[in-house]
């Protein structure tokens, strides 16, 4: 088979396409691997419950099960859902935005595809423009995202030791260079991998900064606020007439409903209308027709408030606890540090002067039936910094006696690797 430029780069290897790989085989293959590197959400049931709950009573309506079945969603998402969603944003924030500002899309992945490529790349009149990280390490998602050659730039960190133990990232605005080929910033609030929270002050300079340029923030809250709101310090949502808020159902417990939603201008939402009409047709039914009814019956609040930002808070502490315990039966030498962890589910570990790269302590991990993510895959456009080969990401979202276990083996490994 001869491939084109886009099927050689979309058909060949990447980083997310090797993260998902290694999920599905491990999961046939492998039933005893622990499962600690993907962005899987936590099996709560008794948010499940409500879901169910929910799509039983639409699925008893001749008429709302039609609507989800049988029909067609509008190339922007289906109208209600979008409405419902606007009340209840100008409700909680006062953001004064109406369905217009709102399109679905089929997964956030994929409004990210269409959202950055119709704003960055190529130009009609010759040049070339790109979207830029201010803070790396980013999502993984992002990095193959392009359809072309330097898409992404991107600036270092700054990187603020709170302790022995503990650091975290902070945008180092010094030196975050941008110039008139900057097609839009991007964040992601909290940070996946790190579970960065960039502070207020932080999110409006940056927005001050796009805005002088004439482009646009994006802000990935797939994990953050309004919902699922995995937040565990205070961080107010945030949105302006320069803002791209890509918000999901994924994180709130519906990943497999495939269920994105970009809330921007109406420039922006009516051409990301169009170009998701081209790609997809139309996006799927069930994520709204679900949301609508969590937003309309006050589901949506009470379970982000009691049950799903509580459970990540008290298993983030958990396995905090579990990690250090398990590096004091090693030994104090290791120069082990986790970044705060202010959000989403993950422990960003960086291992300062470990002898063999991530990538290597990956594939040690893999061995003993421990599935993490290696850091090097986060630092798109800074894969030449040392400390890109010396983090790994780790997820808790599972059940209690394999995050223990896996954070135990973890640290067996690491140990390994210094001596």
């Amino acid at each position: 088979m001869k491939l084109s430029a886009f099927g050689e780069k979309f058909a060949g290897s990447s980083g997310i396409v090797e993260l998902m790989d290694d999920l599905a085989s491990a999961l046939r293959e492998n039933p005893q691997m622990r499962f600690m590197g993907g962005g899987n959400p936590a099996h709560l049931p008794q948010v499940e419950s409500i879901f169910q709950h929910r799509l039983e009573g639409i699925l008893q309506s001749s008429e709302k099960r039609h609507q989800l079945l049988g029909v067609y969603s509008s190339p922007q998402g289906d109208p209600e859902f979008r409405r419902e969603l606007a009340d209840y944003l100008n409700r909680q924030f006062g953001w004064g935005i109406s369905e217009t500002n709102i399109t679905v899309t089929n997964g956030s992945q994929a409004a990210f595809f269409l959202l950055f490529n119709l704003l960055a790349g190529d130009t009609a009149d010759g040049g070339r423009r790109h979207i830029h990280l201010p803070v790396v390490p980013e999502y993984i998602g992002y990095a193959d995202i392009g359809l072309s050659e330097g898409f992404f730039t991107s600036t270092r960190p700054e990187i603020i030791e709170a302790s022995t133990r503990t650091f975290k990232y902070a945008v180092d605005f010094d030196e975050l260079k941008l110039d008139l080929d900057t097609a839009a910033l991007c964040v992601s609030r909290p940070t996946n991998p790190t579970g960065n929270v960039l502070t207020d002050a932080e999110v409006e300079h940056l927005d001050a900064v796009a805005t002088q340029y004439g482009a646009p923030l994006i802000i990935d809250g797939a994990y953050g606020p309004p919902f699922p709101n995995i937040l565990f310090n205070e961080a107010k949502p945030y949105f302006s007439d320069n803002t791209v808020l890509v918000l999901s159902l994924s994180k709130l417990g519906l990943p497999g409903v495939r269920t994105g939603m970009v809330i921007a201008n109406e420039e922006i939402t009516r051409a990301l209308a169009n170009a998701n009409t081209i790609a997809s047709l139309a996006t799927g039914t069930l994520g709204p027709a679900l949301a609508t009814e969590l937003i309309r019956c006050g589901d949506l609040e009470r379970l982000t408030a009691d049950d799903i930002r509580p459970f990540y808070r008290q298993r983030a502490e958990q396995s905090v606890r579990w990690l250090q315990d398990a590096f004091e039966r090693i030994g104090d030498d290791i120069p082990w540090r986790l970044h705060a962890p202010e959000g989403a589910f993950f422990l960003w570990l960086w291992l300062d002067g470990m002898p063999i790269s991530s990538r290597e302590l990956y594939e040690r991990l893999k061995a003993r039936n421990v599935l993490v993510v290696p850091g090097e895959e986060f630092f798109i456009g800074l894969q030449d910094w040392p400390h890109s080969r010396q983090c790994l990401r780790i997820s808790y979202a599972q059940d209690e006696p394999t995050v223990r276990e896996g954070l135990a083996i973890i640290a067996q490994e690491v140990a390994k690797a210094y001596r």
